[in-house]
């Protein structure tokens, strides 16, 4: 596994830990947390579901397209990305080109669970949500391990024992 000291990119469903890794991640490393949801809430004055409900789906995904071009170009940054980042493959190759990508792996019960008080996820606006988790798994999980320099699980763990575990690999492996 071939990691580098440039950017993070955090990957995973919604509930897995992005954004909370992140932060202590970033802390940790000295490096500047970026959440790209929130980023693309900034930019646009508007929050994502607002955008799903007004735009749908397509168009948000156009407009995240465009956040992630630009935050791939900064460094020194870890990004937590939005949970579908992964399904278009032009995001894929960013993610790949210019960081580290690391796929934050939780099965949907889990996530469910991390959720479930959640109303900022539009995805999971849905009569069965444990279901609808457990499609976005199905549909997306490939895809995560497709872009990703590691895999970890995003389980139960304590997220500080979880950022130094990290950490650890992190310092670990080799320069590139």
């Amino acid at each position: 596994m071939q990691l580098h000291r440039g950017n993070l990119y955090l990957v995973g469903l919604p509930g897995a830990g992005k954004s909370t890794l992140g932060r202590q991640l970033a802390r940790r490393l000295d490096k500047t947390f970026v959440d790209a949801d929130a980023e693309l809430e900034r930019k646009l004055g508007v929050t994502i579901p607002t955008i799903f409900e007004i735009e749908g789906e397509a168009s948000f995904r156009d407009r995240e397209e465009a956040v992630l071009a630009d935050l791939t170009t900064r460094s020194g940054v870890v990004l937590a990305t939005g949970g579908g980042v992964v399904i278009r493959s032009t995001n894929r190759e960013r993610l790949k080109a210019n960081g580290t990508v690391i796929y934050l792996h939780a099965m949907p019960e889990l996530l469910r669970e991390r959720t479930r008080r959640s109303r900022h996820r539009p995805l999971l606006n849905a009569a069965d949500p444990i279901a609808r988790l457990a499609e976005l798994y199905a549909a997306r999980d490939a895809l995560y391990r497709e872009v990703a320099s590691m895999i970890i699980e995003s389980n139960r763990e304590e997220i500080s024992h979880f950022s130094r575990r990290l950490e650890a690999a992190l310092q670990d492996s080799p320069r590139t």
